[in-house]
């Protein structure tokens, strides 16, 4: 076969995204074909930033490609977040929505919503983080911004600006030692507000930190925006994945889809021997997320930076003060939530124009 720009355009038809389980032609990722001397060059355009399989890709491009007659493939990637949410008068500049909630509190549902939100932020996309837990707002602290108040211009709040992240919290509104003591209500009003008169601006996406357990704030959200899904947090042990399991029912109920199931705590490496401790037990978040039928998100394990990095407002620490599992173990998670929300918006992802010259 002649190498053509219609010959490779007609071999992409058969290189399909590893996640998404469609092909580039059709997914609308390939921007250009240009074809000289022997050299292919392509542009590709990738469903987020935090692909997850990339390289996986750029091999089977080559694979497909070079068999035509090509000495040299050259790929221009670029990342375009696409929608997962449908038309909504709120947020309209906010693509995805992300709620990270828990069945109980204490295994760090929070932390694992920081280190989602930055890990979205530091592979390239645009990411708000709502702390939506009214109750026991944790996020400011661990961001480093706990003394700081957003301001106001016009009739719209403007969120912090923080470690490249947009970032609203009911934190900001109350002194750091007062209880908050409301019922439904004035949390629906609370949460209303976070979503109608925050300027969140242009977000790929928006993380949002619930409370733990099963209660008024996922449900006003529910009923509030359309919500691209959840990711359930639980440790391994099999008490918390009861709780888990029971939080992922209502988000069913609530028909939020499911991101998947993360495991953190899942384990503890020794920092002076490498020998791994299954404290908490390890891999019941697997196994549940394959009983009831949702990915799996992967494990994070118990480090004492991101522990520290929490305390000390510095969550640029989980990823740059911790060992290379545990780095991996984030990024993966990071990676993998980032391709579920590329499956989610597969449907809703607007036709781009193809350039073939």
């Amino acid at each position: 076969m002649s190498l053509t720009n219609e010959a490779v355009l007609s071999a992409l038809r058969g290189v399909n995204d590893p996640e998404l389980h469609k092909d580039l032609v059709s997914l609308n990722m390939v921007k250009y074909v240009e074809v000289a001397d022997g050299v292919v060059n392509l542009g590709i355009e990738l469903t987020t930033p935090a692909c997850p399989l990339k390289d996986q890709i750029q091999k089977d491009i080559e694979k497909a490609i070079l068999p035509l007659g090509a000495r040299e493939v050259r790929i221009e990637w670029s990342a375009q977040v696409r929608s997962a949410r449908g038309p909504s008068g709120q947020l309209p500049g906010v693509k995805n929505t992300i709620a990270v909630g828990a069945g109980k509190g204490g295994v760090g549902k929070s932390t694992v919503a920081v280190v989602a939100a930055l890990g979205l932020a530091r592979e390239g996309a645009k990411v708000g983080l709502m702390d939506a837990d009214v109750y026991g707002p944790s996020i400011p602290k661990m961001l480093g911004i706990e003394f700081e108040k957003p301001r106001v211009r016009g009739e719209k709040i403007l969120p912090l600006d923080a470690h490249g992240l947009k970032v609203m919290s009911m934190g900001f509104m109350i002194e750091p030692e007062r209880a908050v003591i409301w019922r439904g209500p004035m949390v629906h009003g609370v949460i209303r507000q976070f979503l109608e008169q925050v300027d969140w601006g242009e977000l790929d996406y928006l993380v949002i930190d619930l409370p733990p357990g099963t209660g008024d704030v996922p449900l006003t959200l529910s009923q509030s925006i359309p919500l691209t899904g959840a990711v359930v947090v639980c440790t391994p042990q099999e008490v918390a994945l009861l709780d888990a399991i029971k939080a992922l029912r209502m988000y069913q109920q609530l028909n939020v889809d499911i991101l998947g199931i993360v495991e953190n705590m899942s384990y503890f490496r020794a920092p002076d021997t490498g020998k791994e401790y299954d404290l908490f037990g390890r891999g019941g978040a697997k196994k549940a997320a394959e009983r009831v039928g949702v990915p799996f998100l992967g494990e994070i394990p118990i480090n004492v930076a991101i522990r520290a990095s929490g305390d000390a407002g510095t969550p640029a620490d989980c990823f740059d003060k911790t060992d290379p599992a545990t780095r991996d173990g984030i990024m993966s998670f990071v990676r993998r939530l980032a391709g579920q929300v590329s499956i989610k918006s597969l449907s809703a992802a607007p036709p781009l124009e193809l350039k073939i010259t």
